[in-house]
């Protein structure tokens, strides 16, 4: 008698390659580049062509294998520990970061809410408004900001006109322009998850919640707002992680008094031609971003064994 895996179809060829690919092309372009940045951040620096030795020479045999395992070291991360210009680094992006994330979920669940309530004809001309900033390119959109953040910008010129301010203040090259820059840039990562799940929301259970004579604050906040916690986490992932790594932002917008880490990554690649010293700053920094990701898919996933 046949067993159940051995009755079970095969899956074709075609159905394969499908699975396949997305898989090839994490290994290809990402699991390749981050292993050459592991290896370089292992190097030490100098001057030559590549900046950085040792280059392992597979014409030498198993010699040169020898020679480029043993000149490889762990002192560029040594360095990352004695020097607080990273450790600053990391906390500033991570405060920025965390900062923006919590101001961009407080401005984007209203408007996701509000989108997701209104009548079925009006969403997509929402959702093309949402994404409207992206069919200007970003580098455009920085640019504006400056010239809306100068001295004798707009912003200043509207709080003068409306007596808000006596002098001008100054914007650029401080905090405030960084939190601005981000939030706008940023925004649509943070409604369109949460529209997506508000969207689907079974209206039902509302109307179950009004019908028992919930109001309708506590049925936001027993039934609406577990529901929406997916698109809340997918939202939060999509922009605290790019954020942690901002550099056009920060640089245009934000002064140099303590930059953020992909300033840092910048200023140890092409100011000080450090390849390894940058490399291992941006080794850490895929540590510190990937593991609540990998801790947020272990969870999901103990909670669909559960369920």
């Amino acid at each position: 008698m046949k067993t159940a895996a051995a009755t079970k179809p095969k899956a074709p060829l075609a159905q394969k390659l499908v699975v396949a690919l997305p898989y090839a092309w994490l290994v290809v372009f990402f699991l390749v580049p981050f292993l050459i940045v592991l290896k370089i951040s292992f190097s030490e620096t100098a001057i030559a062509q590549p900046p950085y030795t040792p280059v392992l020479d597979l014409a030498a045999g198993w010699r040169g294998i020898t020679q480029f395992v043993a000149g490889l070291s762990f002192d560029n991360y040594r360095l990352l520990g004695s020097d607080a210009l990273y450790l600053l680094s990391y906390l500033k992006s991570l405060e920025i970061a965390a900062f923006c994330t919590l101001i961009l979920l407080a401005i984007g669940y209203p408007i996701a809410y509000a989108m997701a309530r209104m009548p079925r004809r009006l969403q997509p001309l929402l959702t093309i408004l949402v994404v409207l900033p992206f069919w200007t390119s970003f580098l455009i959109r920085i640019y504006a900001w400056m010239n809306i953040l100068q001295r004798d910008g707009l912003l200043n010129k509207a709080l003068l006109a409306l007596h808000i301010v006596r002098e001008p203040p100054v914007w650029l090259a401080t905090d405030s322009a960084i939190y601005l820059g981000i939030v706008y840039s940023y925004l649509p990562f943070m409604v369109l998850p949460l529209y997506a799940v508000l969207e689907k929301l079974d209206q039902s259970l509302l109307e179950a919640a009004a019908d028992l004579g919930c109001p309708r604050w506590k049925t936001f906040w027993l039934v609406t707002l577990p529901l929406s916690a997916p698109g809340i986490v997918a939202g939060v992932l999509l922009c605290f992680i790019p954020i942690v790594g901002e550099f056009v932002i920060p640089d245009l917008l934000g002064g140099s008094r303590a930059p953020m880490i992909g300033q840092t990554i910048w200023m140890e690649f092409f100011g000080n031609k450090d390849w390894p010293a940058a490399a291992s700053v941006a080794v850490v920094l895929v540590a510190l971003l990937v593991t609540p990701i990998v801790l947020f898919q272990y969870q999901a996933m103990r909670t669909g064994e559960r369920g």
